[in-house]
This record gives structure tokens, C-alpha cells and sequence, in this order.
């Protein structure tokens, strides 16, 4: 229809009945993370299609010329004797009529399917392809339920310049620091100057952008983390970011220990000796040189090029501390997800392969039979619960393969507190003497002393220092040459006359031709 009157009228009723039914899927309550992320998401499909029509009815109250345009046409003029006031409003009346003949279900077809869509829930079994809300998350997240950081984990320990391989429980823990501190304060500034640590922060924070809206999509989070960027403005303008900003007050190494800033190397030395050991070394000489004269002659060129490179440093590390406060921003709604996700993979740990496997049969079993609808009458499944309480572990005692922490006797008696470290594992902390011995046949152990150069045998059993592995593979070669002399020696020949020799006087009589 052409009358912006009946456009607005329609449009105000789409808006109400839209309204309407938002109100009816929020109303709904789900046993399972899969139906709640579900509503959700129908939830913020309905409100971006109210705000689409009230974006089209304001459009519509603008046009003043069309409205009052059409308010003329449909009023009744002074017009002439003898002609009708109302022609103008029964020919539109006529087309109306028309239209309505032609197109009878032009009214309530589209719009109803279009609302159909979206309130009611399919039941099992009636998507065609996939169901689209598991092809929204991996097996890993569980329908939003965990966090999925394998690759970011690979890409943290891969960075340069850090000191000690966190494994992935030690890795989830530096997240959940993001609740007192931002994001990775514990990795030098060395260590965060670089090309793929600016890589990595860029790939966490995409990631955790994407989880977010993936499940809250009711949350406005481009809106919140423009509110974040605005306000790490108003505090980096106001010189309130000192871990980027002042270069002599960088932080300190991975250990927890206060790191020397060298201003003309431009680089962090750990302990006080080396720093002192470098001051003599010709390439700080130099740079305390370029230092020097740029200071005493800001007018030359290598002085425009020194403020140059101190600009386009400057831009970088505003760069790198905008991706750290806007990542921090994120992760810090997600401190309870990152503790599930800890005690889930904790737990996985303490699971054998068909324990996995049974787990993962559950949960596709206990998603399809929580399809149904929960206005429809029937009663949920007797099996479904609802989330599992959180579990109140104080000692972060290993989970059981029930779930809960194991008994603190079975702990002690498995000596599961003491640390075993493995040089040959780039110094890889095993809790436990069942896990310390199990590892020297592990991929990671073996991989080790392939990079030595040496046989991953029994011999080197227990030996965990590159050291002494060394030293062991040296012995056990002298002791091999030994013993091919020894063998030499001691094996015994006879000649054509009954005479008995040692190979080495038989060897020797032969080349004589004493004997033949």
C-alpha cells in the first residue's frame, strides 16, 4: 500500500506484537545451557527486528511533505457545487478493496510466518542440516559453557623472550589474574615489545569478543567496549598507564623480580650483574653515544630521526595497552566461566578415554531430548537437572572421576603435592611420583632427548638434568669401547694343530705365517 498513514498504522502493530512476544521468550526459564543460549539468541533476533521498524516508523513521522501531502488529499476541500468532497477518499478506498481481493492473505501471511520463526522451537530431529546453534560452538565450549583456548595457549608459549612454559591449568590461572591486574602483567616488557605478542593479544581478544556475543547476545558489547576504549583515552592522556608509558619504571621479569631499564640499549636486563657487564660492551658504548649527541644536538638529523623512532614507539605501545585494557575489559565478566572452565578441564584430566567418551554420549543424548517446547504441555525428562553447584575445594585438591575433589588422605598418600621438575622437559613441573615416572615414555620427555642427540632407553631412566645425560651418554660409549676390547682379548682360537690362542695372538701368529 502507498498511504503513509496505513504504513504507520501497521508498523505500530508489527512493534506491539513483536514486543509481545520478546516478553513471552524472556518469560521462559531452561533447564540446560543449550535451550537457555538458544532463547537468548531468539531474544536478540527479535529486538534487532523491533528496532529495525522503529527506525522505519520514525522515517515515517519525518516526512512532514508526505504526511500533510496525503492529510490534503484526504480532507474534504471547498470545492466547486455539484462535485464530490469525498472522491478522493473513495477512490482510495476502491483500490484498497482491490488490493485486498487480489492478495487475500496479504495481511496476516508474511508477517505471521515471520513471527512463527522465530517464538516457536523445533523439535528434535526437525533441522534438515545442523542444528545451527552447534555449528555456533565447538565441542570444547559446550554450548558457551567454557572457554575454548587451546590455539592461544599454543601461541602464548611460543612467544619469545618468556622464562618458564606455563601448561594449560597454569595458563587459565594467569587469566583469571585479569580480576586484580590487566592481562598478562606477569610477562616482561621485553617479552610484550614483540611482532607475535601483539599477534597473540590481537587473536585473545577476537576470541573472546566472539565468545561473548556468542553468549550474551543480549549484552551491548561494542557499545561497552567503546565506553572501555574512551575511558583507556581519558587515562592514557592523563599519563596514568605506567607500565607503557614510563620507560624506566618497566616491569619486571617473569619471576617476580625487579628488572634494570637500560634507556639507551633500550632493553630490560634481569639481575644486576649483567647489567653492569654490559656497560663496557661496544654496542651500549655506541648507543650511549647516539644518546649523548642527540641530547646535546636536538637540531640534527640523527636527532629528527631518534624523536621519529621515539613516536612510532610511542603509537605501538598505545596500541599494545589498548588491546590490554580492552581484552581485560572482556575477561573480566568471564571470571566464572574461566573457573568452570579450569574445573572442567581439571576434571577431564582425571577421566579415562571411555569415561570421555560415555561423557560426551550424555551430552548429546541430554541436548536432543531438551528440544521440546516449554509452553507445550508436556513435562521435562525426568533425567535433566539443572546446572551442577559450584564445588567448594579450598585445598584445589585434583578432581575425581565423579567430578568432586578426591579425599585428602588419597592426595598425600599419592604424594600428589610434591613437585618433580625434568630439565630435559624444558623444566616441566609433574605433580606426583606416579606421573614423574610415567613421562619419561610420554611424547614430551621423548622429545627431549631427541633434541639431545640421545637414545631414549632405560639407562637414562630417572635422569632429569641435561647434564647428566650428557655425562651418562659419554660413559656408556667409554664402556662400549671397553667392552669391544675386552671381547677382543678374551675370545679364543684354534689352529690346524690343536693349539689354542686368543684372537689377538692368533690374529698376530698369522701374519707372521708361524701358523696357518
Amino acid at each position: 500500500m502507498d498511504s503513509i498513514f496505513e504504513n504507520q498504522r501497521q508498523t505500530h502493530e508489527e512493534i506491539e506484537r513483536l514486543q509481545r512476544a520478546l516478553s513471552t521468550v524472556l518469560s521462559h526459564s531452561y533447564p540446560t545451557q543449550q535451550a537457555h543460549i538458544a532463547n537468548q539468541h531468539k531474544a536478540a533476533q527479535l529486538l534487532d527486528r523491533i528496532v529495525a521498524r522503529v527506525h522505519e516508523l520514525n522515517s515515517l513521522y519525518e516526512d512532514d511533505d508526505g504526511r500533510k501531502a496525503e492529510l490534503n488529499a484526504l480532507s474534504a476541500p471547498v470545492a466547486a457545487p455539484g462535485t464530490d468532497d469525498l472522491a478522493e477518499f473513495y477512490t482510495r478506498l476502491g483500490r484498497t478493496r482491490e488490493h485486498h481481493m487480489k492478495y487475500p492473505d496479504s495481511v496476516v501471511g508474511a508477517f505471521e510466518a515471520e513471527l512463527a520463526t522465530l517464538v516457536e522451537e523445533p523439535l528434535a530431529g526437525e533441522y534438515e542440516d545442523e542444528d545451527p546453534l552447534s555449528v555456533m560452538f565447538s565441542g570444547e565450549e559446550a554450548y558457551g559453557r567454557y572457554l575454548d583456548l587451546h590455539s592461544n595457549y599454543i601461541a602464548y608459549t611460543n612467544l619469545k623472550h618468556l622464562r618458564r612454559r606455563p601448561t594449560y591449568l597454569q595458563y587459565l590461572d594467569l587469566l583469571l589474574a585479569v580480576s586484580q591486574t590487566p592481562v598478562h602483567t606477569e610477562l616482561p616488557m621485553e617479552a610484550r615489545q614483540t611482532k607475535e605478542y601483539e599477534a597473540y593479544l590481537q587473536s585473545l581478544h577476537a576470541y573472546v569478543l566472539s565468545f561473548t556475543k556468542r553468549t550474551r547476545p543480549l549484552n551491548e558489547v561494542d557499545k561497552e567496549q567503546l565506553a572501555a576504549e574512551v575511558e583507556f583515552g581519558s587515562t592514557w592522556d592523563a599519563g596514568q598507564v605506567p607500565d607503557w608509558q614510563d620507560g624506566k619504571k618497566q616491569n619486571g621479569t617473569a619471576n617476580g623480580e625487579a628488572g634494570i631499564w637500560c634507556a639507551a640499549c633500550q632493553k630490560m636486563y634481569s639481575k644486576q650483574t649483567v647489567y653492569d657487564a654490559h656497560l663496557t660492551s661496544k654496542k651500549h658504548l655506541k648507543a650511549a653515544a647516539r644518546q649523548q649527541e642527540g641530547d646535546k644536538q636536538p637540531s640534527n638529523g640523527s636527532a629528527a630521526d631518534s624523536n621519529a623512532a621515539s613516536n612510532t614507539q610511542q603509537s605501538k605501545n598505545r596500541r599494545l595497552a589498548l588491546l590490554t585494557h580492552l581484552t581485560t575489559a572482556l575477561l573480566r565478566p568471564l571470571s566464572s566461566t574461566l573457573a568452570e572452565t579450569r574445573s572442567n578441564v581439571e576434571r577431564r584430566f582425571a577421566l579415562t578415554a571411555r569415561e570421555r567418551e560415555q561423557e560426551l554420549l550424555d551430552a548429546s543424548t541430554s541436548a536432543t531430548t531438551a528440544t521440546a517446547a516449554p509452553d507445550s504441555g508436556a513435562a521435562p525428562p525426568a533425567e535433566e537437572e539443572p546446572e551442577e553447584e559450584k564445588i567448594y575445594n579450598p585445598l584445589r585438591l585434583p578432581l575425581g572421576w565423579d567430578g568432586k575433589p578426591i579425599p585428602y588422605w588419597l592426595y598425600k598418600l599419592h604424594g600428589l603435592g610434591v613437585e618433580y621438575r625434568c630439565e630435559i622437559c624444558s623444566d616441566h613441573v609433574y605433580m606426583g611420583r606416579k606421573n614423574f615416572d610415567r613421562h619419561f615414555q610420554e611424547s614430551r620427555h621423548a622429545f627431549g632427548m631427541r633434541a639431545l642427540g640421545l637414545p631414549n632407553t632405560k639407562h637414562f631412566h630417572e635422569i632429569t638434568r641435561i647434564e647428566d645425560a650428557l655425562a651418562l651418554a659419554e660413559r656408556l660409549k667409554q664402556e662400549g669401547r671397553q667392552e669391544l676390547v675386552q671381547n677382543e682379548t678374551t675370545e679364543e682360537l684354534e689352529d690346524e694343530d690343536g693349539n689354542v690362542y686368543n684372537r689377538k695372538t692368533y690374529e698376530d701368529l698369522k701374519k707372521q705365517g708361524i701358523i696357518r
